[in-house]
């Protein structure tokens, strides 16, 4: 646990710290920090990387207490520690930065709950169990505070996974029930989809994405075989204009877990917020 509230918690003791219930404590602590973290931010699950990024912070808890190693509880190396587990579980997603403070609240909710507890009752023995208890406590405050904020924007988010040359996608989108935009010629309902979210899904031709201009980026298109017949124009109106939009059809788009046969996916720089990349 980055904030060696674990490690806090055994050494003021004095008593013996077996290497293996720190490792464990430590490594579920971190996974379940990095875990919720995306959550709280809304971020499509990466479970495997969260479990990695665990592992170097629970390696780290045991590697303090190594003889010769003392200086890594220092809080420059505590800090530079914290990055790295942030950096593994969440670089190259969305909002990167706003997930490794969330997972830095979070970790500091969750050592700020056992300090309480210590403060209280002078000594404590971490288990399982009390472990369980403080994260839960962390967890369900700021979800509380989060679910507010929700709340008070009356939207909720959907996750969204788009498939496509055998390649996949996912993010997560604003619901947006004065979302009206459709395909003229069909009548099928449009999702929008930020660009940036979108690079992983068109391969090599992903530097199209960074076309502003929808006729220019249709004529840049044509370039890449596989896009032939897939990206066409549609119009849109809103409050602040209108315009045209590039808008494609996806072998398999997934809106929490069910398939949207009909739905086209349409790209816009404008549909991006804090904690989603599309408006559906």
């Amino acid at each position: 646990m980055t904030n060696c509230a674990a490690c806090r918690c055994y050494t003021q003791a004095m008593e013996i710290i077996y290497a293996d219930s720190l490792f464990i404590s430590n490594l579920l602590a971190d996974y379940l920090l990095c875990l919720c973290s995306a959550r709280l931010c809304a971020l499509p699950l990466r479970r495997g990387r969260y479990f990695l990024a665990a592992l170097l912070g629970a390696a780290y808890s045991v590697a303090v207490f190594l003889p010769g190693f003392g200086f890594l509880a220092n809080p420059g190396w505590k800090a530079a520690f914290a990055a790295l587990i942030a950096l593994a579980a969440f670089s190259g997603q969305p909002r990167a930065l706003r997930c490794a403070g969330m997972f830095l609240v979070l970790s500091a909710a969750l050592g700020g709950a056992l300090w309480a507890l210590e403060l209280n009752f002078v000594y404590i023995r971490l288990d399982m169990r009390l472990f369980a208890v403080c994260f839960l406590l962390a967890y369900g405050a700021l979800r509380l505070v989060f679910s507010a904020s929700a709340a008070v924007s009356g939207h909720s988010v959907a996750r969204l996974e788009i498939h496509m040359f055998q390649r996949s996608c996912r993010l997560s989108a604003l619901m947006d029930s004065g979302n009206c935009l459709s395909d003229p010629i069909s009548g099928a309902p449009v999702a929008i989809v930020s660009p940036n979210a979108l690079k992983g899904l068109f391969g090599e031709a992903a530097g199209l994405l960074e076309i502003s201009d929808p006729v220019e980026l249709l004529r840049s298109a044509a370039a890449f075989p596989e896009l032939t017949g897939r990206l066409r124009l549609i119009p849109f109106s809103a409050l602040g204009g209108g315009g045209l939009l590039p808008v494609f059809k996806p072998d398999l788009l997934l809106i929490d877990g069910r398939e949207d046969k009909d739905r086209l996916v349409a790209l816009s720089s404008r549909c991006t917020g804090p904690g989603y990349d599309g408006i559906v």
